[in-house]
């Protein structure tokens, strides 16, 4: 498994980490910051599921007008990590 950081920008959230597999599944999720229990809560739905799935469904979810979310900014490094 490759680990990955991302520094999430316009978002209560100032660090996401995680891991993907070979196959481009994410796991060990975490989020430094933000909404603990609502993003803990994405860290354990998430685990084990396609990356690009994920990426699709959270990119563009919005969080109090700011244009981005934390769930959005994870999309971010999710396309990041898969082009890479």
């Amino acid at each position: 498994m490759k680990q990955y950081t991302y520094k999430p920008k316009g978002v209560c959230s100032t660090q996401i980490d995680y891991e993907l597999d070979d196959d481009g599944k994410i796991y060990n999720l975490r989020f430094t910051g933000g909404c603990n229990g609502n993003l803990k809560a994405i860290g354990r739905l998430l685990e084990g599921t396609d990356a690009k799935r994920a990426a699709d469904i959270l990119r563009g979810n919005e969080c109090r007008g700011r244009g981005t979310s934390c769930a959005d900014q994870l999309a971010l490094a999710i396309d990041e990590a898969l082009q890479a």
